[in-house]
């Protein structure tokens, strides 16, 4: 496949995204391909560990390719985006509980579906260049592949924040996040490579990692605590507004851009999350009942018209300037019945009611 490299060297499992031109953005197949070699090499005594990275200088993974689910979605066609969301999570939580070591090594951008590729494994290296982000509220999704439980694992209400703001985690934000583990320089990325594959010993990892320095978030934690504990959007935005400091203005007018069905649903999923055993397949399952909607009854199609297909940057939400009806928030995560999540029968761990 032209998108993705996979083979073993060595004592490793190499999995390389090879679409430097677009950004490495993930599509259908190479989710599939993914799991497929997860899934062979599991058993393989010869592979040690799993290695993920990708071509090129600007992205690790921009997220998912959301071309074809806009125009499937455009032509009524809601089963393929069910599909291919249903199987990426697979694959995402795969990853999260796979039996060997899973190293992935973010460069650049690692957004959306490239937080469920490399922000699962046990073993994730930022760099210099790197900024991890959760932008799906920019268009009409909640945090998904996963994403949810990282932000509702994060410090404090520092996930809400995340969430809603779809803001950029450099190499310190993201080790303190709880996004990635270690800092290496990225000059000492293709000899960790070629040492992981000699050895099969993640051991190396740790003799070659730096500190990532002090994340700007755990300096502001007291504030966003505070402007972030509400129960509902509506909580969060009226303690933005009454604050007036110069964090919360900023964060307000963000938030302006982005739909907020999407940002009501997002603190619902993460509410949800923390009041329950957390747990990979709860937030997946939660994540779905959302995706599963998205394409017929949420701002996703809008967001994407507007952002990525017209590019002209004015979606039209729909509670654009109104509170969002609680309503509307328990429509889009009411169970799917026999159409929920499941992960497939060597993955599941609990029953996600």
């Amino acid at each position: 496949m032209s998108d993705i490299s996979i083979r073993v060297t060595g004592k490793a499992g190499r999995i390389t995204l090879t679409r430097a031109g677009a950004l490495n953005a993930l599509n259908y197949d190479m989710c599939l391909a993914v799991d497929a070699a997860l899934q062979d090499w599991q058993d393989n005594p010869d592979v040690k560990l799993v290695i993920i990275d990708a071509e090129g200088d600007k992205a690790f993974c921009a997220g998912g390719d959301i071309a074809e689910l806009y125009a499937q979605g455009r032509a009524g066609n809601f089963a393929y985006g069910q599909k291919f969301w249903r199987d990426e999570y697979q694959m995402n939580a795969r990853i999260f509980s796979y039996p060997k070591p899973v190293v992935s090594l973010l460069q650049g951008f690692v957004m959306g579906g490239g937080v469920g590729l490399g922000c699962h494994g046990s073993h994730r290296i930022v760099g210099e260049t790197t900024k991890i982000s959760m932008p799906e509220v920019a268009i009409g999704l909640v945090p998904d592949v996963g994403g949810s439980l990282m932000l509702a694992l994060a410090p404090g209400r520092l996930g809400e924040y995340l969430a809603l703001t779809a803001s950029r985690l450099k190499a310190a934000d993201a080790v303190y996040a709880g996004f990635a583990d270690h800092f290496i320089p990225q000059a000492l990325w293709p000899a960790l490579i070629s040492e992981l594959e000699n050895s099969g010993d993640v051991g190396h990892i740790e003799t070659l990692t730096q500190s990532a320095g002090v994340s700007d978030y755990s300096e502001k934690a007291t504030l966003i605590d505070a402007l972030f504990n509400g129960e509902t959007l509506a909580d969060i935005e009226a303690q933005l507004t009454s604050d007036g400091s110069q964090l919360a203005l900023e964060t307000l007018e963000g938030m302006a851009k982005h739909s907020p069905l999407a940002m009501a649903s997002a603190v619902e999923v993460i509410h949800r999350l923390r009041a329950s055993y957390l747990s990979i397949e709860k937030a997946l399952e939660l994540e779905y009942r959302f995706t599963y909607r998205a394409q017929e009854h949420s701002d996703f199609l809008e967001g994407i018209r507007a952002l990525i297909i017209d590019k002209d940057r004015r979606p039209q939400w729909r509670h654009a300037g109104k509170p969002v009806p609680v309503a509307d928030v328990s429509q889009m995560l009411m169970p799917l019945g026999a159409a929920r999540f499941r992960l497939t029968s060597d993955l599941a761990t609990e029953d996600a009611s």
